[in-house]
C-alpha cells in the first residue's frame, strides 16, 4: 500500500509542476537598458548565491556568518555594492517595493540571526525569499 502511494505521487507531482508551468506568462515586462539589464540578472544570481550560502550556515548552526552574508549581500548594507539607486528608475514602483521589502527583511533577518536563535531567524529568511517570490512572479525583464 504505502509503495502505491509513494509510485502515485511519484507520477503525480511532476505532472501538477508541469501544469504551472505551462500557464500563460502574466508578468509585467520591464524594459531596461542592456547594461542595467546584465546589471540586474547579475545581482539577482548572486542573491541566490548569498541564500544558499545562509541556508549552508544556518544547517551548520553558524548563524553569525549567516547574518554577516545576509546583511552584506542582501541587506541594506549591500545596496551601493548593488547599485540599487541606478537600477530602481527603471522599475515599477511596485517592483522597486518589493526589492525593497527583500533588502529589509534581509536586514532584519541579520539582527535575529545575531540574537543566536535559529527557530526566529528561519521565520524572518521566509519574509526574504517571499519577497523575492512576489517580484519573480509579477515581472520580468528584457
Amino acid at each position: 500500500m504505502f509503495k502505491n502511494i509513494i509510485i502515485s505521487c511519484a507520477l503525480v507531482l511532476p505532472l501538477s509542476n508541469f501544469s504551472v508551468l505551462a500557464q500563460e506568462d502574466t508578468r509585467q515586462m520591464v524594459e531596461l537598458p542592456d547594461m542595467m539589464r546584465t546589471h540586474m540578472l547579475g545581482n539577482m544570481r548572486n542573491h541566490l548565491v548569498t541564500l544558499d550560502k545562509i541556508l549552508e550556515y544556518l544547517a551548520a548552526d553558524n548563524l553569525e556568518k549567516a547574518a554577516d552574508i545576509a546583511e552584506a549581500n542582501l541587506g541594506f548594507s549591500s545596496l551601493e555594492l548593488h547599485g540599487a539607486s541606478h537600477i530602481a528608475k527603471y522599475m515599477p514602483e511596485a517592483m522597486s517595493a518589493a526589492g525593497t521589502a527583500m533588502h529589509k527583511a534581509a536586514s532584519q533577518f541579520a539582527r535575529i540571526a545575531q540574537e543566536g536563535e535559529a527557530l526566529p531567524a528561519y521565520a524572518k529568511l521566509k519574509d526574504v525569499t517571499a519577497a523575492c517570490v512576489a517580484c519573480h512572479a509579477g515581472y520580468k525583464v528584457q
